[in-house]
């Protein structure tokens, strides 16, 4: 009879070498057409840049979103805005919102997803499913859902977060969201400031104008206090 070690190493190789073949032949199909771009909204020419690392789970994130998308609106020209993900470890769906935003932007809908994700933060956020909610989103906006859940199991594409995630580290941020502007981090405590500071970036002489119509235009009722890390 022979050595019933031998058979079941054997045993055990053959499975664990099945499981590897498996295993790349199911990354090199999440991967297929897979390219990472970074997110940029705006004018990519403009002098002025804004840079915003943030977590789609975050509620000062999300408080941002509207500022952020009127300033955009008026100046958008003047502006290069760029994207930046920074999931924070107390927000336990903050990277798999990430990679599925990443997934929207294979066809070309990240802003689309990002602008959802945080208008329908407390939805998500506070279920045990989340990627129902990401595949739901994805329909609403049109895209071909199966190439969106397949995309959402992305090597490449967890790996693009990842990356953003150790830029932010190594730059020593510790909450979000955090933006620089042309470089330098910016410092403020309420959103007035914060439009202020990027109006005079564009031009000194309309700072007090950019001010007051880009905060009367976004919806920041109820958000009088900034606070960050959340």
């Amino acid at each position: 009879m022979k050595n019933p070690w031998i058979i079941l190493t054997i045993i055990t190789v053959v499975l664990f070498g099945g499981a590897i073949v498996y295993s790349q032949n199911a990354n090199e199909k999440n991967n297929q057409g897979v390219v990472v771009v970074d997110h940029i909204k705006g004018n990519p020419a403009a002098s002025v840049t804004l840079v915003e690392y943030s977590d789609f789970q975050c509620p000062a994130c999300a408080s941002f979103q509207p500022v952020v998308n009127e300033l955009l609106a008026q100046y958008g020209s003047q502006i290069k805005f760029e994207y930046k993900h920074f999931p924070l470890p107390i927000h336990n769906f903050a990277q798999q919102a990430a990679v599925a935003a990443e997934a929207a932007s294979q066809q070309d809908k990240f802003f689309e997803f990002h602008d959802m994700l945080f208008e329908k933060q407390q939805e998500w956020s506070k279920s045990a499913t989340p990627q129902v909610f990401f595949a739901q989103y994805a329909e609403e906006l049109g895209l071909d859902v199966e190439k969106f859940k397949t995309h959402q199991n992305s090597s490449v594409l967890r790996d693009a977060v990842r990356a953003d995630l150790a830029e932010a580290r190594e730059l020593g941020l510790t909450g979000t969201p955090t933006f620089f502007l042309n470089g330098e981090r910016m410092q403020f405590e309420t959103f007035e400031d914060f439009i202020r500071q990027i109006a005079l970036a564009i031009d000194p002489s309309g700072a007090l104008t950019a001010s007051s119509t880009a905060t009367s235009s976004a919806d920041t009722t109820g958000t009088p206090e900034i606070k960050f890390g959340l």
